[in-house]
């Protein structure tokens, strides 16, 4: 499998995980400190909007970034949890579909081109379905409403975990990974945020 296809499966999860919740279930905490439901589907729908500016910077190469700063995206996601929640639902889906038209209708030679990052890393745009699929399938399970890391596709998992341990030891935890993960010690290392 791809990047376009874990999106496409991850956010057909995520989706479906947040269908199943009924809107007092939206209320509830995530896995994420300090985040209920309301706060990660409205934090994955940004993210939608967020990618396709770049999809649009890639496109037609006038820059346009993901967020005009942090205060943005934290003004955004406030803002759309407290929508009601069937409107919520709606935003998530809408921008799901965007998302994947834009994907879609990006010409082929314009995946190539640079695009910068909300943590401020310039990437080509083919990098955006692999970001996407990363908010998709690990924000399904951070819904703490039944999907779990074992329901993504192991290829998916395999590239996480690379993508993961290549972010915390370029932190400096590179040797203490490397005894963990090789088995020669069985304490995981104590690691903070990866992204």
């Amino acid at each position: 499998m791809s990047p376009r296809s874990w999106t496409e499966t991850g956010t057909k999860l995520f989706l479906g995980a947040v269908d199943g919740l009924s809107d007092a279930d939206l209320d509830a905490p995530t896995a994420l400190p300090g985040w209920t439901r309301r706060h990660l589907v409205a934090h994955v729908h940004g993210n939608a909007e967020a990618l396709r500016r770049l999809l649009g910077w890639a496109a037609t190469g006038v820059e346009d970034r993901m967020y005009a700063g942090p205060e943005q995206r934290a003004e955004e996601i406030e803002r759309f949890a407290k929508v009601p929640a069937a409107e919520l639902r709606e935003l998530v889906h809408r921008s799901a579909r965007a998302l994947a038209g834009d994907m879609a209708a990006l010409p082929d030679e314009a995946w190539a081109n640079l695009v910068v990052t909300a943590q401020g890393r310039t990437v080509p745009a083919e990098e955006i379905p692999w970001m996407r699929a990363r908010e998709v399938n690990v924000h399904a399970v951070d819904l703490d409403a039944g999907v779990s890391f074992a329901d993504l596709p192991d290829g998916f998992n395999a590239a996480l975990a690379a993508d993961a341990a290549a972010r915390h030891a370029a932190k400096g935890a590179a040797a203490d990974l490397a005894a963990w993960l090789s088995g020669r010690t069985a304490t995981a290392p104590a690691l903070g945020p990866w992204l």
